[in-house]
């Protein structure tokens, strides 16, 4: 994307001068447990430097930075191949529901540790029965004098297993959506069980969460009773603000492909076809990402249209390493880089939310049209 030149340059000459720990890569937006010393060793180094919760104000640490500062910084962290922080969940997703409906208190112990990486968060939002349709969870957290007992299961929670403190939803009401509350939950506390799964990519980055009796203080629920739904929209809609960074990674990995082709003799006719195809998808998405950023609306239809687009864009060329590899496509994951990316690119269209549901929600929200039959 477009940007001030000397902005871009300060960000990449910093990116290319800093120290990198041992075993740092860019894993994406969760660590595996492989990841979690250097992942937490290079967050502490940005945060001294000012580069971590940029979005946050000054007075909580941040830098009030505009969405176009923040864009800058990812994009120039995915060219760099480094992660711009240790995960998503404390200081894009916990962080500023915190600052804008935390108590004092909440703000108070929790904001510094997120900057930092002192502290390591994850969502416990989805649930076996409540995925795509995550207001029919079943977790319930009850009222026991001057605390909650919370019982249920969550699933597909990345980082659980690293993590200190989870930012969960449970039905504290019958309402199904005024119904919802969210708590802050310590991993360690009794009653908590987590156990990591085992992705088709041999990683494990994925984890299932139960709890039994879980007792967290009166003062762990954020914002107000039945108020949970309402904060987790506001939640999940900072997730799609970097979705342009994918398009960095993407190209990065169709260039890598297009190399391998070339250099194993399968470039024919028709992978060129595939390839420029692509190619000009990812430049679509690159530039429909800044049009949407230069309007500065963070809820514009434009960004469930890049979530659906960038999820099936990564998936097709993910796909393109089967035409490229030939039978070595059987290979390990862990042996070749283009398998991993095969494998993980068939859950793009899945985590982040379906490109079912996105259709249905640019179907319904956005064109109008008649609501889908349940």
């Amino acid at each position: 994307m477009s940007g001030p030149v000397d902005v871009r340059d300060d960000i990449r000459s910093f990116l290319r001068n800093a120290p990198k720990p041992a075993g740092l890569r860019n894993y994406g937006p969760t660590p595996t447990a492989a990841d979690v010393a250097p992942g937490r060793q290079w967050h502490r180094f940005l945060a001294e430097h000012g580069y971590t919760c940029l979005h946050w104000p000054t007075r909580y640490g941040g830098r009030d930075a505009s969405v176009a500062f923040q864009a800058i910084f990812a994009e120039e962290c995915a060219y760099a191949d480094v992660p711009r922080q240790f995960s998503i969940f404390g200081p894009d997703l916990v962080g500023p529901v915190l600052i804008n409906f935390g108590s004092d208190d909440q703000k108070s112990v929790y904001l510094e540790p997120i900057r930092t990486g002192a502290h390591i968060w994850c969502q416990l939002f989805s649930e076996p029965g409540a995925g795509s349709d995550l207001a029919s969870l079943r977790t319930r957290a009850t009222r026991t004098g001057t605390a909650w007992r919370i019982d249920g299961q969550k699933v597909w929670s990345s980082g659980a297993a690293d993590a200190d403190f989870g930012i969960l939803l449970a039905r504290t009401g019958a309402d199904k959506h005024r119904g919802i509350s969210m708590f802050i939950v310590p991993m360690t506390a009794p009653g908590i069980t987590v156990r990591p799964l085992r992705q088709i990519d041999g990683e494990s980055k994925f984890n299932e969460v139960f709890l039994d009796g879980v007792e967290v203080t009166e003062d762990a629920i954020v914002g107000a009773e039945g108020q949970g739904w309402q904060l987790a929209l506001a939640m999940l809609g900072r997730e799609r603000l970097t979705l342009g960074t994918h398009a960095v990674a993407m190209f990065r990995k169709h260039e890598k492909l297009v190399a391998a082709a070339t250099q194993r003799g399968t470039l024919d006719p028709v992978l060129r076809r595939a390839m420029t195809r692509l190619w000009a998808r990812m430049w679509l998405l690159r530039l429909t990402w800044q049009r949407a950023l230069d309007d500065g609306d963070v809820s514009s239809s434009a960004f469930s249209v890049l979530k659906l687009m960038t999820s099936e864009t990564d998936r097709d060329l993910s796909d393109l390493a089967t035409e490229v590899l030939g039978i070595d496509a059987c290979a390990a994951p862990e042996d070749n880089e283009f398998v991993h990316h095969m494998l993980v690119g068939r859950a793009q269209t899945i985590l982040g939310g379906t490109s079912e549901i996105q259709r249905n929600i640019l179907g319904e929200r956005v064109l109008g049209l008649p609501r889908e039959p349940h």
